[in-house]
């Protein structure tokens, strides 16, 4: 009888040669994958992986490959499927909090950034959103015991900057509480109030409020002032480069030059604030950069957002690691309620009158509003900045990823 061979049947045949090439040949090493006890939060508009610093390996030159691998960075395509990142700055967060070493404080938290297409884990940084979750783990996770309490105070040394934040929240059957009657711009529904006392926050990262000795700053011919408060963060009138101050992100991301003159503005400040040798060694998380301007007399926009000077007392568009930001981060927040008290300073400059709200000044940004507060002593020192988050747990367990090594 005769018989066909298989290399002759259409569906057996090799594929085009145009296709050859997506085909690699099976890994015959296979290793079984890495896991580790971890747990996934909100805080504020970000999330992040948190995992306790006793689970992770002893050197932190060992973190950043299983940081990687954990939210599926690097991603050519830019949407980390292939781990729990989200494909935007806010979603590409890990933070590790583990016993303290400052006298002060009752854990220690540790903030990375991680980059989306790119292999960055940088730790230059605080995140002022996801802080809002740490004290909540903190108490989940049994690293700070509650017992019969209804609210937690947890002290936090932020090893990234070296400063105090206490946490204040309501505490249920020894977990933190997670419903409430507290909304946030950006997060829908309501929750369990964060309050968030930063203490000392001036000097983050450079060790001064004003790191260039100069209330503004001129790059690219754009006036700038440049702040060290929570972050290093760099504030322009959003009148000096041509636009106006209610854009939403996706018009900053499809103007034909903004980001880059904004990117080339905040590299220039980097470098004059002391935080690195050259434009090109700046890190992407900080400093900050931030376009600011006076909000309208009236809603001409009639968009659902109110902006008006009766609502807000500035307009902020703030980017993140070189994207658009969708809310603001808590420190930008931060520095800025810290630079409208600063005469002479861009910020000051775009708040008129008395604030809309005498504990602090509101913020209009990219999803909402949010008010900050901000005290200063009897010698014009910033003591505490003050805000209000929500946080929540979305998953714990253990968390798995590949050693592709």
């Amino acid at each position: 009888m005769f018989k066909r061979p298989l290399s002759n049947l259409p569906h057996l045949n090799p594929l085009p040669k145009q296709l050859r090439g997506t085909i690699r040949p099976l890994n015959t090493e296979t290793k079984k994958q890495n896991s580790l006890p971890a747990a996934y939060y909100r805080g504020g508009t970000s999330r992040a992986v948190f995992f306790k610093q006793s689970d992770l390996p002893p050197s932190k030159t060992d973190w950043a490959p299983i940081f990687r691998n954990v939210l599926g960075s690097p991603d050519p395509y830019g949407r980390q499927l292939d781990g729990l990142g989200g494909g935007i700055s806010s979603l590409s967060k890990v933070c590790v909090v583990g016993a303290p070493t400052h006298a002060d404080a009752d854990v220690d938290y540790t903030f990375v950034s991680l980059g989306i297409q790119n292999s960055d884990v940088d730790y230059s940084s605080n995140c002022g959103n996801m802080i809002s979750a740490v004290g909540p783990f903190a108490v989940d996770s049994r690293l700070f015991p509650v017992s019969a309490r209804e609210a937690a105070e947890v002290r936090i040394h932020n090893t990234n900057t070296g400063k105090i934040i206490r946490s204040t929240f309501p505490v249920v059957g020894g977990e933190a509480a997670a419903s409430g009657d507290f909304a946030i711009d950006g997060v829908a529904g309501t929750a369990a109030r964060v309050q968030l006392d930063f203490v000392h926050p001036a000097g983050s990262v450079t060790g001064t409020l004003l790191p260039t000795s100069n209330v503004t700053d001129e790059f690219d011919g754009v006036t700038a002032t440049c702040i060290d408060v929570g972050n290093p963060c760099v504030f322009v009138r959003a009148s000096d480069l041509g636009v106006e101050g209610d854009l939403t992100p996706e018009d900053i991301a499809a103007h034909a030059d903004l980001l880059p003159r904004l990117d080339s503005i905040r590299r220039q400040a980097g470098v004059k604030m002391g935080i690195a040798d050259w434009v090109e060694s700046v890190p992407g998380s900080v400093p900050k950069i931030c376009m600011v301007a006076k909000p309208s007399v009236t809603d001409v926009c009639g968009g659902e957002l109110k902006q008006t000077c009766d609502d807000v007392d500035l307009l902020a568009r703030a980017l993140s690691v070189g994207q658009p930001h969708k809310a603001v981060p808590i420190t930008v927040a931060l520095a800025l309620a810290a630079a409208a008290r600063v005469s002479g300073s861009t910020v000051a400059g775009v708040v008129d009158g008395p604030p809309v709200d005498g504990a602090g000044i509101t913020i209009g940004h990219a999803s909402g509003n949010l008010l900050v507060g901000a005290n200063f002593d009897a010698d014009g020192a910033l003591t505490s900045a003050t805000v209000f988050r929500t946080a929540r747990r979305l998953f714990e367990g253990r968390i798995y990823w590949k050693n592709d090594s």
